[in-house]
């Protein structure tokens, strides 16, 4: 009994010994962003957007490559780690570029976009693209704004590894320049040491014949808080629009909210037993000057608790379906339409929106 309880005692210590070199680790190496950063703009564009000019604009949360049709997530509800072998990881990127191509944007604003990561077999995808396509805003000039950041995550089984993954933006115009604007983090150590640090990646584009930019404002907002997280960086992309506005310049926000605008009819999509619930963005809280936009016509996004490829009915009344991505823009935006492509969820957990638009 003696030698059972003393060999348990020794397998306690080693764990705990392992558990405590790992946190000791990854606090060590904790990507801290600053509240500002200056981002490196890539690549060379000539033209400059022009007022009256009609411009289209692509967002899409690409799911890493890795959260096509075959997927689930353990953090959905779901059951895998590792949704996708390299070979489906490269078909989903291959489609995507089929889909760039067929609504050839001017600006494409991506989310979920790996560069160095276990979880997407080591692809850069921003490179897979600008590689793969001879589209003039893939060859352009682009910006790239980490936020998540790990060496390691160690969670769950087997654990999700190293990862770095953020924002993108591709643009056939001249980018001025680009900051990375640190969102407020909900999480506390140790789990803050290998969660998302979130951000507003503000992209500026310099208006022909005029001293006014167009800002690009590409975020994905909170997910997996308990509301608290949602609230303060909605409260802080109000305050980045209200100033661009105070300036004059033209601003459009685009990107994946993870939230509802309350303007939006969402009684096709009803949240289904024990799903999860998007927030609420109530578009009267912010400046009369800024509208809401996205299409709700089409999904933007699945949910990940099962797969979609083989589940027996993908009606809204058994599969949970959301709309939670879309545009904030400025009163000097004429916004000529907004559509949602659907695209049945083949290459990610996310539908692209695209923002069809004229600077007045």
């Amino acid at each position: 009994m003696k030698r059972v309880v003393k060999v348990a005692a020794t397998l306690l210590v080693m764990a705990l010994l392992v558990v405590g070199t790992v946190i000791g680790f990854l606090t060590v190496d904790e990507y801290m962003p600053n509240d500002i950063e200056t981002l490196e703009v890539d690549g060379d564009a000539a033209d400059r957007i022009k007022k009256g000019e009609s411009v289209k604009l692509l967002s899409w949360n690409l799911g890493y490559g890795a959260l096509g049709d075959n997927a689930d997530f353990f953090m959905d509800g779901g059951k895998m780690v590792y949704t996708a072998d390299k070979e489906r990881v490269l078909s989903n990127l291959e489609g995507d570029i089929e889909e760039f191509i067929k609504i050839s944007p001017d600006i494409i604003c991506t989310q979920e976009t790996d560069r160095n990561s276990d979880r997407s077999y080591f692809v850069d995808e921003a490179e897979f693209f600008m590689s793969n396509a001879g589209l003039s805003v893939l060859n352009g000039e682009s910006v790239f704004a980490p936020n998540l950041k790990v060496a390691f995550i160690p969670l769950p089984v087997p654990p999700i590894g190293k990862v770095l993954s953020g924002l993108m933006v591709f643009s056939r115009y001249d980018i001025s320049s680009a900051q990375r604007l640190k969102l407020p983090c909900p999480f506390k150590w140790p789990l803050r040491t290998f969660n998302l640090k979130r951000c507003l990646e503000v992209v500026r584009l310099p208006v022909e014949g005029s001293d006014k930019e167009l800002v690009i404002i590409n975020l994905h907002l909170e997910a997996y808080d308990q509301g608290e997280g949602k609230i303060a960086q909605a409260k802080m992309l109000k305050e980045v629009l209200d100033a661009e506005i105070e300036k004059g310049n033209y601003v459009i926000a685009s990107g994946d909210y993870n939230q509802v605008f309350s303007n939006t009819d969402i009684s096709a999509y009803p949240v289904l037993e024990g799903m999860w619930e998007a927030g609420r963005i109530d578009v009267e809280d912010f400046n009369k000057d800024l509208t809401f936009y996205t299409d709700s016509s089409v999904p933007t996004c699945r949910s990940l608790d099962r797969a979609l490829d083989a589940a027996p009915s993908r009606s809204p009344q058994d599969f949970q379906y959301y709309v939670i991505d879309g545009f904030i823009t400025s009163s000097n935006v004429e916004v000529e339409s907004v559509h949602t492509e659907d695209l049945s969820f083949v290459t990610s957990d996310h539908n692209p929106v695209i923002l069809e638009f004229k600077l007045k």
